[in-house]
């Protein structure tokens, strides 16, 4: 998605210079479940700093999870961060949504990180309800995280997107987990629009490398 972002601003055929230090997912889960928060930011941190010891001018966090320590790892990072949450609040403003619900791991949907940045900017935020939750997150780390995208559960999260549509009267959905827009890639058509915080996410990245 960058590197296709990249292309779409530019006309000359070069392509955009990324580095990445991919990290071990289990190990990230290990930390946020434990509630080793301290830790989770010292680990990211030091990937950050490997990143800027690659010479990287800006870095993200291509995950919303690992988005419940942004802020302490911003104040840490020895380059500036692109938040996927500022940026997906930024996608949801231009869109004039003031009222959205999120879908991603029960991590991101019951910390605060999402609805204190959409607050600020007078935005509504829902989640679904307990069963709801606990069926998105068994689904995410039973399935989902491992690469396994089924039909079965592509359904089952449609049906809790209606029912937030009907219940709750939002008006747009934040995938906020990067495999989301996967599953529903082949879904049908939603009731509201879908906001895909990976590509909101990459296309913000190549705005600020674009500005370099």
């Amino acid at each position: 998605m960058i590197v296709e972002s990249y292309h779409a601003a530019r006309s000359d055929g070069r392509y955009p210079h990324v580095v990445i230090d991919s990290i071990d997912l289990q190990r990230l889960v290990d930390l946020v479940t434990g509630a080793r928060l301290d830790e989770l930011v010292t680990y990211l941190s030091e990937s950050l700093a490997r990143l800027a010891a690659a010479g990287a001018d800006v870095a993200l966090l291509a995950s919303n999870t690992p988005h419940l320590v942004f802020d302490e790892l911003r104040r840490r990072s020895p380059v500036p961060l692109i938040s996927i949450v500022e940026a997906a609040c930024a996608a949801t403003r231009a869109m004039g949504l003031t009222r959205v619900a999120l879908l991603g791991t029960r991590f991101t949907m019951e910390a605060r990180f999402y609805p204190d940045v959409f607050a600020a900017s007078g935005i509504g935020l829902v989640t679904p309800n307990a069963d709801e939750r606990a069926y998105i997150h068994a689904r995410y780390m039973d399935e989902l995280i491992h690469g396994r995208f089924l039909s079965a559960t592509r359904e089952g999260m449609a049906a809790i997107v209606d029912r937030l549509v009907e219940r709750d009267v939002v008006q747009g959905v934040v995938l906020g987990g990067t495999e989301l827009p996967l599953l529903f890639r082949d879904a049908r058509p939603s009731p509201v629009p879908m906001l895909d915080t990976m590509r909101i996410h990459a296309e913000r990245a190549v705005a600020a490398m674009l500005a370099q």
